[in-house]
């Protein structure tokens, strides 16, 4: 009887094992059925080279950035196009992993939970919220340069231009791609899955912390001869620019003047209001997690904390984050959290899939937003110049990031649009391009002229 008992038993608990497994896989099978079907290894789907055989990728203009054509994946006719849209749409082979063939690669064999990719061989039409042409124009003016230019809709997320540089063409691969320090980077989406030291675009993070922290900002001067002690050493600025209020401090890029304020309100502070601005967070882009920033403020010395403050020091912030952060200021203190992707149909134009908007948590309080918005756009009015952005009312913050050695500057220029017509925000990266007004803002203005007035 005893023997019985016992077989019982392990009858039982090999039963809740094998139910248990079960479950787990079930659970799986929904999760990451999509990415088990369309992996590289099923022959269904994949050539012997392991191409992607169906599916077509389009912007949202619907433009046909990939196909396939008796089997063969071709591309947009446009070489120059093919680059710019490269980080979005993907290589042949899958070494751009955050590139719409690899990493939606179930949506475009239209896979489902009750035929699996049965239809696979047929496909779906896959569109990405970004137009093609904004993408040429940014790319043609970067002109060469590594780097980065997004620009998004922060009401409802939609990526309308990002190109990540360098890039190649994906139907003809440089046979050099792997050792000329030309290609250095090129299967890496800079925008995604990179951080860089922000330089003084970082200022408007100090700014929303000091308008909310110290009562008397407004009624400050501040003193700037070119260099000043902050601490054991030094905070130096290109130039003396003399007495000023906050608002000229910020036009001005002030180096001294926001070491000071970032020194005053203390590393607690400092940390927190970058953590609020989600410039620590990690965002999902459509399931695509991008990198996180990363600060040192707690173990920084006075001096350290000061440069850290403009942007320096150890700081490092990852462009998408960035550019949400502007989008929130623009939008009072919320925004949408980006999305490369606008919709799927079926080969016969049914949708497939659904596109939601999501929002981010509050970034910074609104009524900060919209005096750092005031501040942001005298810059444009007193620093950048108006007529580089002919019928915008933009607001920005340039950025010149040293990055050590005789290495040039890395330019930064990120902000947002005030117009109901066109609600969007924008981040430029051009890595050693130097001044950020000058190289970064002018990247920005020919996307942005493009997006408004149609150039």
């Amino acid at each position: 009887m005893k023997k019985i008992e016992k077989r019982a038993l392990v009858c039982w608990m090999l039963a809740l094992l094998l139910l248990a497994g079960l479950c787990f896989f079930t659970l799986r099978w929904f999760t990451q059925g999509g990415g088990w079907a369309s992996s590289a290894f099923n022959r269904h789907l994949y050539n012997n080279a392991g191409v992607l055989k169906s599916g077509t990728i389009l912007d949202r203009d619907g433009d046909v950035l990939t196909t396939t054509v008796d089997g063969r994946r071709t591309y947009y006719d446009n070489e120059t196009v093919r680059k710019a849209t490269l980080h979005v749409v993907g290589d042949l082979y899958g070494n751009i992993g955050t590139g719409a063939l690899s990493a939606f690669a179930d949506k475009l064999t239209g896979y489902n939970f009750l035929n699996g990719a049965y239809y696979g061989d047929k496909g779906n039409n896959l569109y990405l919220a970004i137009d093609a042409r904004y993408n040429y124009i940014a790319y043609n003016a970067l002109n060469g340069k590594k780097g980065v230019v997004a620009v998004y809709n922060y009401e409802t997320g939609e990526l309308l231009c990002l190109v990540s540089a360098p890039s190649y063409d994906p139907l003809n691969v440089p046979s050099d791609i792997a050792t000329n320090e030309r290609y250095d980077g090129a299967y890496i989406n800079r925008f995604l899955s990179s951080a860089f030291v922000p330089g003084s675009v970082f200022k408007t993070v100090t700014a929303a912390a000091a308008i909310e922290q110290l009562p008397d900002l407004f009624s400050r001067t501040f003193t700037c001869e070119g260099s000043a002690q902050v601490g054991d050493n030094v905070v130096t600025c290109p130039h003396a620019h003399g007495t000023m209020d906050i608002y000229g401090a910020l036009s001005n890029s002030c180096n001294i003047a926001f070491a000071r304020l970032a020194v005053e309100m203390g590393p607690a502070v400092m940390e927190r209001y970058t953590e609020k601005a989600g410039l620590t967070d990690s965002y999902s882009v459509n399931g695509l997690p991008c990198a996180k920033g990363s600060f040192s403020f707690r173990d920084a010395t006075e001096n350290q904390l000061g440069w850290s403050g403009v942007g320096q020091h150890n700081d490092l912030v990852n462009p998408c984050s960035l550019m949400v952060y502007m989008g929130a200021i623009a939008n009072g203190g919320k925004a949408a959290v980006p999305r490369i992707l606008l919709k799927s149909t079926t080969g016969g134009g049914v949708p497939s899939s659904l596109q939601l908007t999501r929002k981010t948590g509050t970034l910074i309080r609104s009524e900060t937003a919209q005096t750092l918005s005031e501040m942001m756009r005298r810059n444009v009015e007193q620093t950048y110049g108006t007529g580089r952005f002919p019928n915008m009312t933009i607001c920005a913050k340039s950025g010149t990031a040293e990055v050590g050695g005789d290495a040039n500057a890395n330019a930064w220029f990120a902000g947002f649009l005030q117009d109901e017509d066109y609600p969007y925000a924008f981040v430029v990266l051009v890595e050693n391009g130097g001044g950020g007004a000058s190289v970064a803002g002018t990247v920005a203005g020919k996307v942005l002229d493009a997006m408004v007035n149609g150039y």
